[in-house]
């Protein structure tokens, strides 16, 4: 992974079966439980949705990659060794033969990643795969505001956007249009999608953002593509003037619309329920001074169902910490190290930039949401960086068309 790019000529395109499986993986990630649905949809038949998706995904990567030819990657390797140790920690069965479950999907995940890696090369298709598939889901979502939109903005998230299709939460839907709003600006910077075409995908989705009052994904969107605009800032002037104006536009929203800013990030809520990050405080509290053994310490209690004594714990590193201990916590650690020496690495580049993108965004979102540890959007984000930050190999590229 830290060797030179590839000169763009010798990237080739990546076959439709590879975004078809890629869109698979993204369905499986979207969960089952969440707001309720406008037509009433069992949580079982949902998992079987969501699991089904994954299953035709690992197939259709193994029948495009018969021979099992995959490429070197050390993000890959990392997570399979946090599979292995999740293995371990949850042979003990105290989360249930629920946590082998979540084991086994986690293995099938991780599995299709190692069979795509034949098509990482760098190249952006998978990017516009990841926007597709995700501005599809952001449609539904709006297509359930058409319908009921007593139900997409119900009381007990507070008024804030859900989807009713399918069951997402108003933190779902904000980090989806988040990563679509991201990409897609970066897409135009770097010339590869037209302003008009660009305007379209991000105007709406910044909408649906906002009426999720999602902060996290706010915040994420925020840092990540500042960063993203700061690495091209020597290479690029429309890098720069994009950055100007977003700072001058900062400034003044700060200024003029310093109320209004204010109440939607406070939400309603009081300033102690803000200051405690909506109740997460107490949970991590009482997560951190729950007594442990030293091996519980030092490997998990294995894959749970990311919550503590009945409530989320919406930390991926105190998620980790819970079901995969101290060592788990230093291969996650580990790597997002690896991801971001590469990318800095790396020769200047769409493709470069779309990989800071999302590594920073995931590193933001990692504080307040869970992920890190498990098949997760998260992990598919950061597969997405790092087969953009993969040099490309000829005879793969050759084999592929």
């Amino acid at each position: 992974m830290l060797e030179p790019a590839v000169r763009p000529a010798a990237i080739r395109s990546t076959p439709k079966a590879v975004g078809i499986a890629w869109t698979l993986l993204i369905i499986n990630t979207l969960g089952s439980t969440g707001a309720k649905t406008v037509i009433p949809l069992p949580r079982s038949v949902s998992q079987l949705i969501t699991m089904g998706a994954l299953g035709a995904a690992f197939v259709i990567a193994l029948a495009l990659n018969a021979r099992l030819r995959i490429r070197p990657s050390a993000y890959l390797f990392l997570l399979t060794v946090l599979l292995v140790l999740s293995v371990v920690a949850s042979l003990n069965l105290e989360g249930g033969f629920g946590a082998l479950f979540r084991c086994f999907r986690f293995a099938l995940f991780i599995s299709t990643l190692w069979l795509l890696t034949r098509w990482w090369n760098g190249s952006l298709d998978l990017v516009r795969t990841h926007i597709r598939a995700y501005g599809v889901v952001l449609v539904t979502v709006v297509i359930g505001l058409a319908l009921g939109p007593g139900n997409a903005l119900p009381f007990e998230y507070g008024g804030r956007l859900t989807g009713t299709l399918w069951p997402l939460t108003p933190p779902q839907v904000g980090q989806y249009a988040a990563i679509v709003i991201g990409l897609t600006t970066l897409l135009w910077l770097g010339g590869k999608l037209e302003r008009r075409n660009a305007l379209v995908v991000i105007v709406p989705s910044f909408a649906i953002l906002l009426l999720t009052h999602t902060r996290t994904a706010m915040l994420g969107l925020v840092a990540g593509t500042v960063v993203a605009l700061m690495s091209q800032w020597m290479s690029s002037a429309r890098a720069r003037k994009v950055f100007t104006g977003l700072v001058l536009v900062g400034v003044f929203c700060a200024v003029a619309l310093s109320g209004l800013l204010q109440t939607w990030f406070l939400r309603g809520q009081s300033e102690e329920n803000f200051s405690s990050l909506t109740g997460r405080a107490k949970v991590w509290d009482a997560l951190l001074d729950a007594p442990r053994t030293t091996l519980e310490y030092l490997f998990g209690v294995g894959l749970t169902d990311k919550s503590y004594d009945g409530l989320p714990i919406d930390s991926s590193w105190l998620a980790v910490y819970h079901e995969q201990g101290y060592v788990g916590i230093a291969i996650v650690a580990a790597f997002l190290l690896v991801l971001v020496v590469v990318a800095v690495l790396r020769p200047p580049s769409p493709a470069r930039v779309c990989a800071i993108f999302l590594i920073t965004y995931c590193l933001s979102a990692s504080y307040t949401e869970a992920g890190l540890g498990d098949a997760s959007p998260y992990l598919l984000h950061l597969a997405l960086a790092a087969s953009l930050l993969v040099r490309a190999d000829p005879e793969l590229s050759k084999e592929s068309v």
